[in-house]
């Protein structure tokens, strides 16, 4: 893990990025105080979330709430909420 100064980040971003891109985790800090940690994002594209939902049963009562809600739900424009 690498501590750099806010200024530095700033000065280097795109030098940052790739060391996060290699799976680098830099500490920014701003007067001495730590202010964010920058890290690289974990790789997938969502299947594994998708597969466990999928393997969860739905309680019927939520069922019944989201689609109370959707029916409730219209835009700006009056517009009502659609799947597609």
């Amino acid at each position: 893990m690498r501590t750099m100064t806010a200024t530095e980040v700033a000065r280097n971003f795109a030098s940052v990025l790739d060391r996060a891109e290699h799976g680098e985790t830099i500490v920014i800090t701003r007067g001495g105080r730590r202010l964010a940690t920058l890290a690289p994002t974990p790789a997938g594209n969502g299947a594994a979330i998708k597969e466990f939902l999928a393997a969860q049963s739905l309680d019927e009562d939520f069922a019944d709430d989201v689609a109370a809600a959707r029916e409730s739900v219209t835009d700006e424009m009056g517009a009502t909420w659609h799947d597609d």
